[in-house]
């Protein structure tokens, strides 16, 4: 068995979906799969685009998002390795419902969408799966239109860097430490605003001792407070 094809069946193995199936299924699998690799904010797909299949992130992440008439980007979700991504026109044959890029250098299989039916009526368990994951993404998408709509730019914002914090920092001095590798521009996108608003907001969550902002460093003083802000 070649190296890429073990490496395929690695990913494969990573997700949720397919995770379950056997060797030999998982091997049949992967040799279908193509692989695509894609630099730092490259396009996979554009929403309304003709969906042919989904795909499995080998390595990287991947971020969803919707562009306004003003070009301005709401992302949606952001996908990490091992993740699955584009299941849902595999099952209503819709076009691509929001566009994808890629966050970091990504190495993506791309599997067409009759071969993953195919097995869906095989291994019923894999869409037991697609189900699953599709329930956690529409429960993301409730979470993100109530805070849009029933929530402050700075609530937002404090919710953004308690998960950024929780996932990327440490503890430091009793406080919770974290590097942004985000630009102003880009955290926007992901809390439905713009950067001069997020400036400005980063600078109140400071003001009022919630954070202390160090370049790009970021302490959160207090997570309790921080999170009890977030919340309203």
């Amino acid at each position: 068995m070649s190296g890429m094809i073990i490496d395929k069946i690695s990913a494969l193995r990573r997700t949720q979906l397919f995770g379950e199936l056997e060797e030999t299924e998982l091997r049949a699998l992967a040799e279908r799969a193509v692989e695509r690799r894609l630099a730092r904010d490259e396009i996979l797909f554009v929403a309304g685009e003709e969906a042919r299949g989904m795909y499995v992130i080998a390595s990287g992440a991947l971020r969803a998002f919707r562009e306004g008439v003003d070009g301005r980007e709401q992302v949606i979700h952001v996908e990490r390795e091992g993740a699955t991504i584009a299941e849902l026109p595999v099952f209503d044959d819709k076009p691509y419902p929001s566009t994808v890029a890629a966050e970091e250098e990504t190495v993506v299989l791309y599997l067409d969408k009759n071969d993953v039916k195919a097995l869906c009526l095989k291994h019923p368990q894999i869409a037991m799966a697609a189900l699953k994951t599709l329930a956690g993404r529409l429960r993301k998408c409730a979470e993100l239109v109530e805070a849009l709509s029933l929530r402050e730019v700075d609530q937002r914002l404090a919710r953004w860097l308690i998960a950024e914090a929780r996932l990327r920092g440490r503890r430091a001095g009793g406080g919770l430490e974290v590097t942004l590798v985000l630009t102003n521009q880009q955290i926007a996108a992901r809390i439905g605003s713009v950067r001069e608003v997020v400036s400005r907001a980063l600078s109140r969550l400071q003001q009022n001792g919630l954070i202390q902002i160090d370049g790009r460093r970021i302490i959160v003083c207090d997570e309790q407070a921080l999170e009890i802000f977030a919340e309203g």
